[in-house]
């Protein structure tokens, strides 16, 4: 194969990884804190990207001149807060409400909130059953090496990305607050007695999971310049796919599994006829292999009972 078409490859892959390692850390905090699956994250994300969106047309209506980087970061914020608003919200409500439950009753209960989420925006926002081209809020600008190019917005979001993770992993490892949230996801009665405020600690925990999947939203619409209402029923089958083959539970590992994924993607683009139609296939099935071979992830967690 040709360098340059490889190493384009390389490049899309490795931003596509960024995205899913986002929503993948999602499902593995929540799964981390509650022992729960949330089969509406993936929804979430795109519930971020149309709050973006929306944020979007307030803002040039008000201010039609404003830069594009300003209004970037507002659009952002007013996403992010919108919803981790929203994910406290859904905890505190639903989530928190069927503990006592049977495990398949969230399991339910998450899958129709995405439905409701999908069908909501699908219905109430303007032509929402139609795909909504998201603005373009970046530099348009390339570096072509050969076939190779490079853009700048794609450089941007990457490392945007990856100072979050970094952010999530000094906030988990080094403060207080990761302290209380990985003492209850070790052992939630022994953090109790040590005066943790669990209800609080869920609550924080799913606003942090449900604002990364807000700026995965918002990364999502500036990459592909276009969002849709069903666009989180893939983004989600990718990230909880991801979180399984990295090891449910565990944060990197989800981040692992998100490169992972991204990279069978990749792979099957250049070694499968009809790439584009089959790459999803082909990674799908490697994913399944990996479950049978390794049914923990490839980054189990310590503890024998969550597997």
């Amino acid at each position: 194969m040709d360098i340059s078409l490889l190493a384009q490859f390389t490049v899309n892959g490795l931003m596509l990884g960024m995205m899913y390692a986002l929503v993948a850390v999602g499902f593995t905090l929540f799964f981390g804190v509650l022992d729960i699956i949330v089969f509406s994250h993936g929804d979430v994300v795109m519930v971020g990207a149309f709050a973006a969106l929306t944020g979007h047309y307030w803002l040039t209506g008000i201010y039609p001149d404003m830069s594009m980087w300003v209004e970037l970061f507002f659009i952002s914020c007013i996403s992010i807060i919108t919803v981790a608003a929203f994910g406290m919200i859904m905890a505190k409500t639903m989530i928190l409400r069927l503990r006592s439950a049977s495990p398949l009753n969230t399991l339910l209960a998450t899958m129709m909130l995405g439905t409701v989420l999908r069908e909501a925006v699908r219905l109430f926002f303007p032509g929402g059953s139609n795909p909504k081209p998201f603005p373009v809020l970046l530099p348009d600008i390339s570096a072509s090496f050969g076939d190779f190019t490079l853009r700048f917005d794609s450089v941007i979001l990457f490392v945007l990305g990856a100072l979050l993770i970094v952010s999530l992993h000094l906030l988990i490892t080094k403060t207080k607050l990761g302290m209380a949230i990985r003492a209850v996801a070790q052992d939630e009665e022994t953090a109790r007695l040590m005066g943790v405020n669990f209800t609080l600690i869920v609550l924080i925990t799913f606003a942090i999971g449900s604002a990364v999947a807000a700026f995965a939203g918002v990364m999502n619409g500036l990459y592909y310049n276009e969002i849709n209402f069903g666009m989180g029923l893939l983004l989600g089958a990718i990230g909880f796919s991801a979180a399984i083959i990295g090891g449910l539970g565990n944060i990197y590992g989800a981040i692992l599994g998100g490169f992972l994924f991204a990279g069978l993607q990749t792979l099957g683009a250049v070694a499968m006829p009809f790439a584009s139609a089959y790459k999803d296939v082909f990674a799908f099935g490697v994913v399944i292999l990996i479950m049978a071979w390794k049914p923990t992830g490839l980054i189990a967690e310590k503890t024998s009972e969550r597997v």
